[in-house]
């Protein structure tokens, strides 16, 4: 899969840029704050049909106009697709295949993967749970649209659920078979998203395991532990447990929206006893597990973005990354630098193919190969 050309039209703070890719390596250069992560950005729109920064679409707009548009032309195999994403400021955001809409911006989700190193990547270890729900379900949902389909159809079951237990409080009453009907439906969808969840990481973590190895030259033992309520018992005893909790509280206390992942390094967490490189080399090899699980169930490889990169590593872990490369583990890369120097010596010496693209503001570009 490929990424041919990409245009921007006020978004964030690109006014109006557009670009041609080469096939391998694409590095955007330029000083902080000059554009480059947005242009990573707009790519992840275009493959997930949102922003991996900031969620709120109409923020993403540029400051003093009304909308943003984005456009990419995909190259996979024998096949051309033209996506287009509109936003616009108090109508919403539409996406486009080849000029026609999307009803559901679900059924756009794994037609174009992608895998995105960041340094914001960071709240996987820091932040709660939900961080790593969402980590785990995007990443499934990449390759499996079915689950994304079952994900869906769940988080709304628990929310018309939750309204239901509010309405009974708020109206003094309570109607067990209206109940029921919800509680099968989350019982049958949850079984789905936990059985999803728990093949999903028992195969991911060997390979992330060694992942980890080779990008730290260390011996550390790593683990990812799917902590979830349905390990521990069936989830109809769970609900019928937690009623009178559920009713007290208007909320659904149990079920797999509670699941979390937890990262560990010699048995304990990571975000506790991991030093800063320690954790660095932990989200690498986790990000790399996942683009090979990606590539291994669809047959062809994701676009990987990598955001201020060299940047943020030390020469050894850059110089695992660029291995990679050079042994033609990924496809197409694109990747954001603040030093011009640094960006060309690292990859001539890799002898990678390479197109650097100098981002002076946003409306000033130039190209170098």
């Amino acid at each position: 899969m490929e990424l041919k050309t990409l245009q921007l039209n006020q978004f964030k703070n690109h006014r109006k840029s557009s670009f041609t890719f080469s096939k391998q390596v694409n590095c955007f250069v330029g000083n902080n704050g000059a554009g480059k992560t947005n242009i990573l950005d707009a790519i992840h729109y275009l493959c997930q049909t949102k922003s991996y920064f900031n969620h709120i679409d109409a923020q993403n707009i540029q400051f003093s106009a009304d909308y943003f548009m984005l456009k990419g032309i995909f190259t996979k195999g024998e096949t051309t697709d033209e996506i287009q994403c509109n936003v616009k400021e108090g109508e919403g955001k539409a996406l486009k295949c080849n000029s026609k809409k999307y009803k559901r911006f679900s059924e756009h989700i794994g037609k174009f993967p992608v895998v995105i190193i960041s340094p914001t990547d960071t709240n996987l270890i820091l932040e709660g749970s939900e961080v790593r729900r969402k980590y785990i379900d995007s990443s499934i949902a990449q390759y499996k649209q079915s689950y994304l389909k079952t994900l869906i159809n769940y988080n709304k079951t628990l929310k018309q659920r939750n309204s239901l237990l509010k309405q009974f409080s708020d109206r003094g009453y309570f109607d067990n078979l209206t109940l029921d009907i919800y509680d099968k439906q989350l019982i049958q969808l949850g079984v789905i998203i936990h059985k999803e969840r728990t093949d999903f990481l028992q195969a991911l973590t060997p390979v992330f395991a060694k992942y980890y190895t080779e990008i730290s030259g260390r011996k550390e033992k790593v683990a990812l532990l799917y902590k979830s309520q349905l390990n521990e018992g069936n989830i109809e005893t769970l609900l019928q447990t937690s009623l009178l909790k559920d009713r007290a509280s208007n909320h659904t206390g149990v079920g797999v929206h509670k699941d979390d992942v937890l990262f560990e390094m010699n048995e304990r967490p990571i975000k506790k006893i991991g030093s800063q490189g320690q954790q660095k080399s932990f989200l690498i090899a986790l990000k790399l597990a996942q683009f090979d699980f990606i590539k291994e169930q669809l047959g062809f490889k994701p676009i990987l973005l990598l955001d201020d990169i060299f940047d943020k590593l030390d020469d050894n872990r850059v110089v695992q990354l660029i291995s990679f490369v050079n042994k033609g583990f990924f496809g197409q890369v694109f990747i954001t630098d603040t030093h011009t120097e640094r960006s060309e010596e690292i990859l001539t010496k890799g002898n990678i193919p390479y197109s650097i693209f100098i981002i002076e503001n946003e409306n000033s570009l130039d190209e170098r190969k």
